[in-house]
């Protein structure tokens, strides 16, 4: 079976409360659960054709939230983005983030009981592990008696050491002078956030003064590179740096409450090394255990795959391209150079078009339509066998066009804020006032991923690329082959917003490689259901006709 990632953003997904107060509080504007992923909406999950779940903001992060009277920590309003604060400001790496729980005191039981609900469910598993960076105030009070804090031996007279935790600025304060003011729901602080001597920002600012473009919430971890070295940087990685074993202690103690994937925020910013150490003592006593990495430099892929990874985000190449031909920037025909620059790693590379990170499909930002997306969906998901993700909200058309609080109207949803998504509420929790697009485009995505779960072809057969004898069509329409075994699928995405009259040509070659035989075919078309004829003959042409903002997967047995 294919794998599909569906991500949720843990505390929006759930939320029900339509208030929506810009800069709202949790009181105001509510907050998601934990348990409102329930045994139904899994399984719907599940239905829409995923295969792994990945909560997102599930261990506890900065937040301006008072939850003193659990003995949780507060956070300084000045190193906190938002009212609810990023998830990827992590203040302790071994708890549960208090605004997801029902019983903030069984927060921990809650997401265990969830894991069991997704396994019951057919679902796997995915959480973030931020592995480069931590909150300012980052303290555990949940680790095991035995596990010794960050920072907690650190030299802070050092500016570098194997044996600190973070990077110090010797003798110098935190000077937050350039970064925004603290927002309008603070909670009353009277003094300014202090940290003397300063720590290194987490987007590698080894300067004591962050920009308000900079992660200045975050302090950035130590793995044994001397970024300030006289000669640029230097690896130090002989002995075994500290932080390379408390990072992949906190690896080992999620996987043994039942995790099966860790998404790796910005893993390309934490050397292979540490990496190909961690996965594989996770891997010696966990195998099944999958590692995603968040890596933008195709130059480092193979690097990081060698370490460990087993499926890594496909952004700058394949998203960026498609996108592009979503928007009528670049000819469908690009799309082959994508795919042809990670060939030898293929079944490595996820494929998305959406994610917290980036613009929604719908919003103004990018194709202000949905339906824009379907064909770049189709060559998304069923291009190859490598994984697929999507973004909740995605197969309903969510246009991420609401200014929430710290995050301004950007196209994206907000990671910062506590909203409602409202087209998450209808799609889960209130059907009946679903719109006729939303359900429309719902049943799109899930045909589509049905396909991509269920056929053989897809999930595990060959792909033949059509685009090189086939120019004719290249501007607005991509077009290839997938075969296993006696069934081949001929697929035609039109990026067009009109109908296209398509012949396709078929070369030699494609029949050669796939071990197709010519003639005329009984077939069927599978989003539609239609059943229809295809002739396969070689070096001539098969007439498809393409819906408009769609495409075709015409199956032959």
């Amino acid at each position: 079976m294919k794998p599909v990632i569906y991500q949720v953003f843990t505390r929006l997904f759930g939320n029900r409360n339509t208030t929506n107060k810009e800069w709202g509080s949790i009181e105001e504007n509510g907050c998601g659960k934990l348990n409102d992923f329930d045994d139904v909406t899994l399984r719907r999950i599940k239905r829409l054709g995923a295969t792994h779940i990945w909560f997102t903001g599930v261990i506890r992060h900065a937040s301006q939230t008072d939850y003193t009277r659990y003995g949780i920590p507060c956070q300084h309003p000045d190193v906190v983005k938002g009212i609810a604060g990023s998830p990827y400001a992590i203040t302790d790496y071994y708890d549960i983030d208090p605004d997801i729980a029902v019983d903030v005191d069984n927060r921990m039981g809650e997401w265990l009981a969830l894991i069991e609900r997704a396994h019951k469910a057919g679902l796997k598993v995915v959480m973030d592990f931020v592995p480069n960076h931590v909150a300012r105030q980052y303290h555990s009070i949940c680790k095991p008696e035995w596990v010794k804090d960050l920072g907690e031996d650190d030299n802070t007279d050092w500016h570098f050491s194997t044996n600190n935790n973070f990077y110090y600025c010797w003798g110098k304060e935190l000077d937050l002078s350039l970064t925004p003011n603290p927002s309008p729901v603070g909670r009353g602080e009277k003094k300014a956030y202090t940290e003397s001597p300063a720590r290194a920002t987490g987007n590698d600012v080894f300067s004591n003064h962050p920009s308000c473009n900079d992660w200045y919430e975050t302090v950035k971890l130590n793995y044994g590179i001397d970024y300030c070295d006289a000669g640029g940087r230097s690896e130090h990685f002989k002995p075994i740096p500290d932080t390379w074993n408390k990072m992949t202690d906190i690896l080992l103690f999620w996987a043994q409450k039942g995790i099966d994937g860790f998404r790796c925020d910005m893993a390309e910013m934490v050397p292979a090394a540490f990496w190909a150490w961690a996965t594989d003592k996770v891997k010696f006593q966990y195998p099944e255990v999958k590692f995603i990495g968040e890596v933008y430099n195709p130059a480092e892929y193979r690097n990081y795959i060698g370490a460990g990874f087993d499926w890594l985000y496909d952004k700058v190449g394949m998203y960026d391209c498609v996108r592009d031909v979503i928007c009528g920037n670049r000819r469908a025909a690009d799309i082959t150079s994508q795919w042809q620059h990670t060939d030898d790693i293929r079944q490595h590379m996820l494929y998305f078009l959406e994610n917290h990170d980036e613009q929604r499909i719908a919003s103004d930002f990018f194709a202000a339509d949905a339906r824009k997306g379907i064909p770049g969906f189709i060559v998304s998901a069923l291009l190859n066998t490598s994984p697929f993700m999507l973004y909740a909200g995605q197969e309903f058309g969510e246009r991420g066009m609401d200014k929430e609080g710290f995050s301004g109207c950007d196209g994206r949803t907000t990671i910062f804020d506590y909203w409602c998504v409202d087209t998450l509420r209808r799609g889960y929790f209130d059907r009946r006032k679903m719109k006729k697009d939303e359900k429309a485009l719902e049943a799109v995505y899930q045909r589509i991923l049905t396909i991509a779960n269920k056929e053989q072809a897809v999930s595990e057969g060959l792909s033949y690329d059509l685009m090189y004898v086939n120019q004719h069509i290249a501007d607005r329409q991509f077009a290839f082959l997938r075969k296993h075994e006696g069934e081949t699928l001929l697929i035609v995405a039109n990026f067009d917003d009109h109908d296209a009259e398509c012949d396709v040509v078929i070369p030699r070659h494609a029949f050669e490689y796939l071990q197709m035989a010519e003639g005329t075919y009984n077939a069927i078309e599978l989003l539609t259901g239609e059943a229809t004829t295809l002739t396969l003959a070689a070096d001539n042409a098969a007439h498809v006709s393409v819906p408009a903002l769609s495409g075709v997967v015409i199956k032959v047995s």
